[in-house]
């Protein structure tokens, strides 16, 4: 099921331009905020635009947000994937062997979508508060549009470290106002934090919402992954408890493939998902086509995406394919190996290779739709932002960081693993079981949208390696993978060149200078 106001383009775009943004403006086509505001739809109008900005209210030319723009910046760069042979863009793969600099267009759009969704948001926050409308929705609005302002920020936080925290509609503020320095990155989490503790306030104790939309389970559920970004373990594990034990009535889908299948999105696992519905004003789901081995005879895919080859031991064609057990039933949901051919029921994309024997090429196979095969661009299948399983994830992390591997801390990680069919785990040291989460925590969210990240915060022990400056792994699991490009620098991302020339007030990150 998927809610109406997806499919409704909103007409009206408030405040999109930053400081830091250069749009074509055409007056004719908007109505200034004045004329707007005015009604209990005006309002529901301006929040709905907000969550446009998830899937496909971006510049002409630019991808969605959630869709291949994010896949680019946090799953191709990472040691999972890399660009396909169906990539010619220099930008795109650039950026997966990490050759990418402070001119790469994605590094831009990545900014600069962004930034059009804050002020969206902060248009809403700063006008909805006085407009005469039911007190419920009003309430219900400015929980959404504070939960989207967390999430965008909780994104350009990661990404690009210190980052101007722009909290008013940028179309009423002067150009000396709107040249602002970048905002120490402990300001913007405390304001990532705040947003999220007044969102889950203005929702319906637990409520579920309309669906599609963000609710207090979600406003929690995301508090719990900032902390655990922060590394406050306590209060990663108060939130993500809250989120657990809640009435939300959030639980895991019995079976894998149901998570991702469109048949059954928006269920009890899924707390948040960027909304997508195939043959209906372009809102379909782009990533699919990426990932379908092209030259297939009614079948049309890119093999854009690709997963990253590398050696291990004497193992060339080593990857994240080939972590998973036999047993794992995550394996054959994640990944298949060929195509049938709708037109002439032929399998197509295994490896004819005698050095292979036995082996195949694993194509990523998550945002793939069943209904959608004439026409792959259009596939429903949603991008999951925050789902339970995850949350399950987190409370486990924290609580083993926290207190070792407590009774709690099993019980949560081992509901993920008994859902994969695998054994639950017993007997392990804090080290181990840190390693082996992070393993399921892998394999569990592969091609969400989550791996950059996670190699960014995650310090492993010992026997996986740390980071420079103790920070997280990403360099030294890099290199593994055979992306020899990483470097201490590529913990954030540089801040995009043509931002730096509309705005002097903006810095430089280290390395990308």
């Amino acid at each position: 099921m998927r809610s109406t106001f997806f499919n409704i383009r909103a007409l009206v775009v408030i405040g999109l331009l930053s400081s830091c943004v250069k749009l074509k403006e055409d007056p004719r086509s908007f109505l200034t905020s004045d004329q707007f505001y005015k009604t209990a739809e005006d309002a529901v109008a301006a929040v709905n635009a907000i969550y446009y900005s998830l899937n496909n209210d971006k510049p002409e030319g630019q991808h969605q947000m959630y869709g291949s723009l994010l896949n680019t910046a946090m799953d191709m760069a990472s040691d999972d994937l890399t660009s396909g042979p169906g990539t010619p863009n220099p930008n795109v793969r650039s950026l997966a062997i990490l050759t990418h600099s402070s001119t790469n267009i994605r590094v831009e759009q990545m900014w600069q979508q962004h930034y059009i969704a804050v002020n969206k948001a902060n248009a809403a926050l700063q006008r909805i508060p006085d407009m005469n409308i039911n007190g419920e929705l009003k309430n219900r609005l400015l929980g959404e549009a504070l939960f989207l302002r967390a999430l965008f920020y909780f994104n350009l936080v990661r990404l690009y470290g210190d980052v101007p925290l722009l909290l008013k509609d940028q179309t009423t503020l002067s150009i000396d106002e709107l040249q602002v320095p970048r905002t120490p990155k402990e300001k913007v989490y405390e304001q990532i934090i705040n947003d999220l503790t007044a969102a889950a306030g203005h929702f319906r104790e637990g409520g579920t919402g309309e669906v599609g939309r963000a609710t207090e389970g979600a406003a929690k559920s995301l508090l719990a992954k900032v902390y655990l970004t922060i590394r406050q373990w306590d209060k990663a594990v108060q939130w993500s408890e809250e989120v657990i034990n809640g009435p939300y009535g959030y639980d895991l889908l019995e079976d894998y493939s149901h998570v991702f299948l469109p048949a059954y999105k928006n269920s009890r696992e899924h707390i948040f998902s960027a909304q997508f519905k195939g043959f209906a004003q372009s809102q379909g789901h782009a990533s699919t086509r990426r990932a379908i081995f092209s030259g297939i005879p009614g079948l049309v895919g890119s093999y854009g995406d690709q997963v990253q080859f590398y050696t291990n031991g004497s193992d060339k064609f080593f990857s994240v394919y080939k972590l998973y057990s036999a047993n794992d039933k995550r394996k054959a949901v994640t990944f298949v190996t060929s195509f049938r051919s709708p037109s002439n029921g032929k399998l197509y994309g295994q490896l004819n290779d005698p050095a292979l024997a036995g082996d195949s090429t694993p194509f990523f196979n998550k945002y793939w739709d069943p209904g959608a095969v004439a026409a792959t661009n259009e596939s429903s299948a949603n991008t999951s932002i925050l789902r339970f399983a995850e949350i399950l994830l987190i409370h486990a992390e924290a609580e083993n960081e926290l207190n070792g591997p407590t009774v709690k801390a099993y019980a949560s990680y081992n509901r993920v693993r008994r859902r994969a069919g695998l054994a639950p785990l017993e007997a392990l040291t804090k080290d181990q079981f840190r390693d082996s989460l992070y393993l399921d925590r892998r394999l569990e969210l592969v091609y969400e949208f989550q791996r950059w990240f996670d190699l960014i915060r995650q310090t492993g022990s010992e026997a996986t390696g740390v980071g420079p400056e103790g920070r997280g792994t990403l360099v030294v699991n890099l290199k593994k993978a055979g992306k020899t490009n990483a470097a201490p620098r590529h913990y954030l991302y540089p801040i995009p060149y043509l931002e730096i020339q509309r705005n002097p007030s903006l810095t430089q990150n280290p390395g990308w200078e």
